[in-house]
């Protein structure tokens, strides 16, 4: 007869397999996963048994290091050079992702770019690059992806939005649209895809520290840190946690939201 400890083990490595696998054998397209939030998140997916395509628009270096960093799982990854505010070359490179892994089961769309100022000295093209890059490129792949996912009737759709998208935040106005247009458009896909057991949710990070905020004056990210109430930064992880669990069949009942990861900053 099994001893106590026996018993335990066994439940533990039960428990363990059954939650560090959330995503074992599904198909995950992130887009912008070279550094930062969608780094953390391609490495979370791939701790978890995803096999991921991911996108980069600049560093071929950087996407090899991915690829190798990430198949260190024992999973199937590669990477993919292409502009998701792009339309045509989003059909293409999902065609080309189903091509090679057979199918597409989530989609994180994280790509995404910043171009602060004022409204006084904004330019137009300031405008019109950060709506692209943010908004159209969520249009872009989402529409894609409709037709393996609608095929399998079944998928998983995560979108990148923000806390300044909720909130607003003084010259980030290109930004701050592009981030609340994804929030209107989440709901929206939801409303639609419902009914194939597709579900669209909206993550929206607060301050996360990241190689980006490392840059900045120690005393304005300690000013920012003390004005949360959890008192700290967030961190690629935190938002990758939350991103993994949309991702994952332990969220199926759950579409059609916004959830900040912000450490209670807009409480």
């Amino acid at each position: 007869m099994a001893s106590f400890i026996e018993k335990f083990m066994l439940k533990f490595d039960f428990l363990t397999n059954t939650y560090m696998n959330l995503l074992q054998n599904k198909v995950a397209l992130i887009t912008g996963a070279t550094r930062g939030i969608g780094k953390g998140i391609a490495v979370e997916f791939a701790k978890n048994g995803a096999n991921i395509a991911f996108t980069y628009v600049s560093s071929e270096e950087k996407a090899k290091a991915l690829e190798a960093e990430l198949q260190a799982f024992g999973i199937k990854a590669k990477g993919y050079k292409s502009d998701a505010g792009d339309f045509k070359a989003s059909e293409e490179l999902v065609n080309a992702v189903v091509a090679e892994f057979g199918t597409i089961d989530v989609l994180v769309n994280n790509a995404g770019i910043t171009r602060d100022t004022l409204l006084m000295r904004m330019s137009e093209q300031q405008w019109d690059e950060v709506i692209n890059a943010n908004l159209k490129s969520v249009f872009n792949l989402t529409k894609a992806v409709q037709k393996p996912m609608l095929k399998a009737r079944k998928g998983s759709i995560i979108n990148m939005s923000s806390v300044v998208g909720v909130k607003g935040n003084a010259g980030q106005s290109n930004y701050a649209a592009s981030k609340a247009g994804i929030i209107g458009f989440t709901k929206s896909v939801a409303l639609e895809l419902g009914s194939r057991n597709i579900r669209c949710n909206a993550i929206a990070p607060g301050f996360i520290e990241t190689e980006m905020t490392a840059a900045l004056d120690e005393k304005v990210v300690q000013q920012w840190r003390e004005s949360i109430p959890l008192k700290r930064g967030g961190s690629s992880e935190d938002v990758a946690n939350l991103t993994l669990f949309l991702a994952s069949d332990m969220s199926g009942y759950i579409t059609g939201q916004c959830i900040n990861v912000c450490g209670g900053m807009l409480t």
